[in-house]
């Protein structure tokens, strides 16, 4: 039996390395909102402030989102890595480093306070995230037109 790293495209190691670096990029946003939450005193277990508790719950709240909305797509941006990488790995290392700078900017964009700055640059990971499900949507049209298994 093949070992399973022979199976793989030389490439996928690619598709791994930007896979961590998302996940840099995620501790990297985790310690922000740690960060805000001392300056803003909005304290643990509360996930957003109140208006009507602290003047300054739009701009924790903003950081906050940046994050949360950051986890929230996760599991579909690494999923369409791993899966459409199988098939074209260097095309979607590529739109995954797209995807992790317009992250970036998306939440840095977002944790000025004004949350249309998260679209400024942040918009292009939705063009990034199209791309991934392009190549996954190929990578199972290709697994479709195999002949079946005896």
């Amino acid at each position: 039996m093949a070992n399973v790293l022979e199976l793989l495209p030389k490439e996928y190691g690619y598709v791994a390395i930007v896979l961590v670096i998302y996940c840099f990029l995620n501790f990297y946003m985790a310690a922000q909102v740690g960060k805000a939450r001392k300056k803003y005193k909005v304290f643990y277990p509360t996930l957003y402030a109140s208006e009507s508790e602290n003047k300054d719950a739009k701009l924790f709240n903003c950081v906050q989102r940046g994050h949360q909305n950051s986890l929230e797509m996760m599991p579909m941006f690494f999923m369409l890595m791993i899966l459409g990488g199988l098939k074209h790995p260097c095309i979607c290392a590529a739109l995954g480093v797209i995807y992790v700078v317009a992250r970036y900017f998306y939440f840095t964009g977002y944790s000025t306070g004004d949350p249309q700055n998260r679209l400024k640059i942040g918009k292009y990971g939705m063009l990034a995230l199209f791309g991934l499900m392009i190549c996954t949507i190929s990578l199972g049209y290709s697994l479709l037109q195999q002949p079946a298994s005896p």
